[in-house]
């Protein structure tokens, strides 16, 4: 079952600001190097270092055997490995190079690679990817393929993925008379509707928490479903022009105005267990339906849930119902360091452990997240719980997206999800001009990074 809890993935605005601040520093303290600097031997007998994140037990021993596989098929290179490493140190290590500084790195945060690959602080793959003779728009999954990548520079690679789909009570949905999970917003609001049991000035059961504060309810999470343009193709910013922001904040604050107002839901709200305990609105039965990643499956049947769980993909708009099965993606990341003498070697790493089939299978099956190459999502040695294939099938459809890699990595989000709490609540009520005024802070800030 899946079982990560990323914690380190979902960023709140406050700590993108921060991670992109610091990421700044490598403008100036790194140049990007082609494959043309990379002169090591990768047949020689040699070490490298690899820097990750991870840290739960069982997610360290998957990393451990992903290396040891590595390791048997090129027994020349000796993989020394360093985890629980947040980005911030990773970000000082990549800066200052040095014999102990990682060769090749993993991070959470995909909002940042455009900072990493515009900054030079990992090297652009794609000489890599071509001498190997190996494509990256046929190996990864197109979303995966996107957020890897910046402005022809693919400094990073996938390695595994996240999906976001819908979780449902399916005891409340019987309760209801609701059949079946829904396609469509419209459909999804009428079901949060009859699935919201009122108590007093509060609720016995809310249908679905629509709040931006909520647990994965992001402005980018929502917008994913109207399959959004984020920048122009001169590299402005496109959420006061592209209907299909509009469409999604006006979804959000109409759910929100429906299922009794921003004051009553946030009432509500802090009355609930955080996203990662036990307590989880959703496990516990307290809220219907819940956006929310592939590693929530996991935890629900970990914390006992007294009733049967359904998964399926996120509605879409009415206009879009063709498309339902799509969703928003996003995942880990690795990239060689601009600083390592040994990049070549580090290229043999990332290639095993991005691109070999039963590499990625059986690391997928390891800590439970998306596979990221495609045939690793079609690969008859996945082991997993039979809902979790709707996540398998949202990584693998070609209309499912993900946000686009920027210059100061996750700011524009940071801004797009700020003025989400100001609309939700009323203190910005024209939706039109608080669009625009966004888009303009949104295209100071880029200008301002470059």
């Amino acid at each position: 079952m899946p079982s990560r809890t990323p914690s380190a993935a979902r960023k709140t605005a406050f700590a993108l600001t921060v991670l992109t601040s610091s990421l700044a520093l490598l403008t100036t303290a790194c140049t990007g190097q082609s494959s043309s600097g990379a002169s090591d031997d990768a047949s020689a007998n040699t070490t490298i270092n690899f820097w990750h994140a991870w840290s739960a037990p069982n997610e360290v021993k998957a990393v451990n055997a992903l290396i040891a596989g590595f390791e048997k098929a090129h027994p020349n290179i000796h993989v020394n490995v360093v985890s629980n490493m947040t980005d911030d140190k990773i970000n000082q290590a990549l800066r200052s190079g040095g014999d102990k500084a990682p060769d090749v790195i993993s991070s959470f945060t995909t909002n940042n690679v455009g900072k990493f690959c515009s900054s030079g602080a990992l090297v652009d793959l794609n000489p890599f990817f071509k001498k190997s003779g190996i494509d990256p728009e046929t190996t990864f999954p197109k979303a995966m393929n996107e957020y890897t990548q910046y402005d022809g520079n693919r400094c990073t690679a996938p390695l595994l993925g996240d999906a976001y789909g819908l979780y449902y009570n399916k005891t409340a949905f019987k309760k209801a008379g609701i059949t079946s999970p829904p396609k469509t917003w419209t459909e999804f609001t009428a079901d949060a509707k009859k699935l919201t049991i009122t108590q007093g000035d509060s609720y016995k059961q809310l249908g679905f928490m629509p709040d931006y504060h909520g647990w994965e309810t992001t402005t980018e999470h929502y917008a994913a479903q109207f399959s959004p343009t984020y920048f122009t193709s001169d590299g402005k910013s496109n959420i006061a022009k592209d209907p299909a922001f509009t469409e999604a904040f006006t979804l959000q604050k109409n759910l929100v105005d429906d299922l009794g107002g921003f004051q009553k839901l946030e009432k509500y709200r802090a009355t609930l267990g955080d996203e990662w305990g036990e307590k989880h609105p959703f496990q516990t039965g307290q809220v219907a339906m819940q956006l929310d990643g592939e590693w929530r499956l996991g935890m629900a049947v970990d914390a006992k849930t007294k009733f049967d769980i359904g998964v399926a993909p996120l509605p879409v708009p009415d206009d879009q119902v063709s498309q339902y099965g799509k969703g928003y993606i996003t995942g880990t990341i690795a990239g060689i360091a601009a600083t390592s003498k040994k990049q070549n070697a580090a290229w043999e790493f990332v290639k095993y452990i991005t691109t070999d089939t039963d590499a990625v299978v059986n690391f997928s099956n390891a800590i439970h997240n998306v596979p990221s190459t495609l045939a690793a999502l079609k690969s008859p040695k996945l082991k997993y719980d039979p809902r979790f294939k709707t996540f398998l099938d949202i990584a693998a459809n070609p209309n499912s997206t993900t946000s686009p890699a920027s210059i100061n990595g996750g700011v524009y989000l940071a801004t797009i999800q700020n003025f989400g709490y100001d609309y939700e609540s009323g203190k910005v009520k024209d939706l039109k001009s608080g669009l625009e005024a966004t888009a303009q802070q949104i295209d100071t800030d880029i200008a301002q990074a470059k």
